[in-house]
C-alpha cells in the first residue's frame, strides 16, 4: 500500500521541482548543438533565477551550510550569500553532467586508490548487494559504471514523483532508450522485495538513498547528531539490507574539475568515486538485527559527515533537514 504523503507542506516528498518540459527540451538542445559554453551561460541565468526566487531551498541551503562550517571551523561561513550562491550553482553543474550521462557521453571517473578493485571484486564476486548511497554528488553516474563491467547491474529505490516529469523529458529529449530500473520508494511491497531479493540474487546491486526521512507520517526514523544539531534519518534502508541478506556497501560519486592523469589542466570535469564495503548482512540473525541497524546508523552518519566534509558544496538536498530548523516545521511559511 502507499503510504499518505507527509502532512508537513515544506516535507522534501511534497515540494514540486520547478521547470518546464520546453524548458528542459530547450537546455538539451543548446547542449547538444551549441556545446558546453553556451550552455554553461544560460544554466547561470537558470541558477540565478532559481536562487532567487526559491526561498525556501536559499534558506535551508544556508541552514546546511552554516552548520558544516560551525562543525568544521567553529565559526560561520564569512559570505554565506555567496556560498549559497555557489552551492546552487555546483548543483547546476551536476544537471550538465546528467544530460551528458543521458545523452551517452560517459562522465570521466578516478577511483580513489583501492575502490576499483573494490569495486570489480564485488562484482565479480555473483553475490550482488544493497549500496548505500546520499545525495553528496550525483549519485546518478554509478549507471556509467557498468561500462567496467557490464555485469554491472544497478536498481535505483528513489522517490521518483517530483523527478519523474525531468526524466522522462530527459528521456525523450535525450532519445536515451536503457536507463537505469527505478523502483518508487513509496510502492514498496512484500512482493517488491521480492524483486529486490530476485534482482541480488542474480548478481545485482540495490541502490538507495539513506539521507532523507521516509515520505509518510508514519515512516520509521531515528534521531542522529548531525552536524551538531539532532536530525531524523531513515531506518528503510537498514531494515532493508537485514531483510536482503547480503554485502553492504557504500557509493559516492564526487564532482571535480580534473584528474590526476593530466586533465587537470584541461579543466575537464569528472568524477572521483569512493566504493566501500560497509558490512554483510548474510549471517546477521533475526535477534541481531535491531542492534545492527542501530549501530550500522551510527556509521553511515559519520560517513556522510565526511563526505560533506570533503565536498562542502556537493550536498543536494534542499529541504528542511534537522528538527530544530524553523523552516522543518508544518507551520513554516515562505
Amino acid at each position: 500500500m502507499t503510504p499518505p504523503p507527509n502532512s508537513n507542506p515544506h516535507h522534501w516528498s511534497r515540494i514540486r521541482e520547478t521547470g518546464s518540459a520546453a524548458g528542459i527540451r530547450t537546455m538539451v538542445w543548446i547542449r547538444r548543438h551549441l556545446g558546453r559554453a553556451p550552455f554553461q551561460v544560460m544554466l547561470a541565468l537558470v541558477v540565478g533565477y532559481y536562487y532567487l526566487a526559491h526561498g525556501l531551498h536559499r534558506r535551508t541551503s544556508r541552514t546546511y551550510l552554516s552548520r558544516l562550517w560551525r562543525h568544521r571551523h567553529g565559526r560561520a561561513p564569512r559570505n554565506l550569500a555567496w556560498l549559497g550562491l555557489r552551492h546552487f550553482w555546483h548543483f547546476g553543474q551536476s544537471l550538465i553532467d546528467k544530460i551528458e550521462a543521458w545523452s551517452g557521453i560517459p562522465p570521466r571517473l578516478r577511483f580513489e586508490a583501492g575502490a576499483r578493485e573494490r569495486f570489480l571484486t564485488a562484482v565479480g564476486s555473483g553475490r550482488g548487494g544493497v549500496i548505500l548511497v546520499s545525495h553528496v554528488g550525483n549519485i546518478e553516474v554509478c549507471t556509467a559504471m557498468s561500462d567496467l563491467r557490464e555485469e554491472f547491474h544497478a536498481t535505483l529505490l528513489m522517490h521518483t514523483h517530483n523527478a519523474q516529469q525531468f526524466d522522462s523529458v530527459l528521456a525523450r529529449a535525450t532519445h536515451r532508450t536503457n536507463p537505469p530500473e527505478i523502483v518508487e520508494v513509496s510502492q514498496i511491497t512484500p512482493s517488491t522485495a521480492m524483486r529486490l531479493g530476485q534482482r541480488i540474487a542474480d548478481g545485482g546491486f540495490v541502490v538507495i538513498a539513506a539521507d532523507r526521512v521516509p515520505i509518510s507520517d508514519d515512516g520509521r526514523a531515528r534521531q542522529r547528531e548531525f552536524l551538531g544539531h539532532p536530525a531524523p534519518f531513515p531506518e528503510g534502508p537498514f531494515w532493508l539490507s537485514t531483510l536482503l541478506r547480503c554485502p553492504v556497501y557504500t557509493l559516492g560519486c564526487f564532482r571535480e574539475t580534473g584528474h590526476a592523469d593530466g586533465a587537470a589542466s584541461r579543466g575537464t570535469p569528472g568524477y572521483r568515486v569512493a566504493f566501500d564495503a560497509f558490512d554483510d548482512t548474510a549471517a546477521l540473525s533475526r535477534r541481531g538485527r535491531e542492534a545492527w541497524i542501530d549501530t550500522a546508523m551510527d556509521r553511515y552518519v559519520d560517513w556522510l559527515t565526511r563526505q560533506c566534509e570533503t565536498t562542502p558544496l556537493q550536498w543536494f538536498n534542499f529541504f528542511p533537514f534537522w528538527h530544530d530548523d524553523p523552516d522543518a516545521l508544518p507551520t513554516a511559511t515562505e
